[in-house]
């Protein structure tokens, strides 16, 4: 039986939860290759930081972390929304030319996979990022290591595509990191 979740933003309050989906996005067998993080850093972490991090995801501009809630309160998955700013610089630092989203820390747990859950949070991610206003989105964006096949392969399927942009993933200048682009669709949905 498919589960029914509820895809909605987190709430400020809710940093333990937010800390608990985390840590079980860095043991998943993809995390070194998925995210710049160790488990052993986020466990580190204090309660200080889990708390900034939910309070910065759940409102305002800046940020927004959407999660699927499952009836009985798990969190399933998760998907967050940056919003990069034109004239600023990315964390690559690289100049960012238009006003954009950046997507990270995507992550569906396991047993949730190939459920079309990772299709209901982009497109409440998306929603979310085409909604906002002065100034507009012009397109999201996010970044997949060349080894995570399984991953690039979700992003195409959602519309996502590859924008011919490479740079070295931090930490290991060997290894790259392919861009892939959504633009702003000319009607405002996804």
């Amino acid at each position: 039986m498919k589960i029914q979740h509820v895809i909605r933003p987190v709430r400020a309050d809710e940093w333990e939860k937010v800390k608990e989906l985390r840590l079980a996005a860095l043991v998943d067998p993809a995390a070194p290759v998925a995210f710049l993080e160790t488990s052993a850093q986020a466990e580190a972490r204090a309660d200080e930081f889990w708390q900034d991090r939910a309070r910065g995801a759940s409102h305002g501009r800046q940020a927004r972390q959407f999660v699927a809630e499952a009836p009985g309160g798990e969190w399933d998955g998760s998907v967050t929304v940056l919003v990069e700013e034109g004239g600023t610089s990315d964390f690559f630092e690289q100049a960012i030319e238009q006003t954009q989203g950046h997507v990270v820390g995507v992550f569906v747990r396991a047993e949730q996979r190939g459920t079309g859950l990772i299709d209901r949070l982009f497109a409440a991610a998306l929603d979310w990022a085409w909604s906002l206003e002065e100034p507009a989105l012009e397109r999201v964006r996010l970044f997949v290591h060349e080894d995570n096949a399984r991953a690039g392969a979700v992003y195409r399927r959602f519309g996502f595509k590859p924008s011919g942009q490479v740079v070295a993933m931090p930490g290991d200048p060997a290894a790259k990191d392919l861009e892939y682009v959504f633009p702003r669709p000319s009607d405002g949905t996804r």
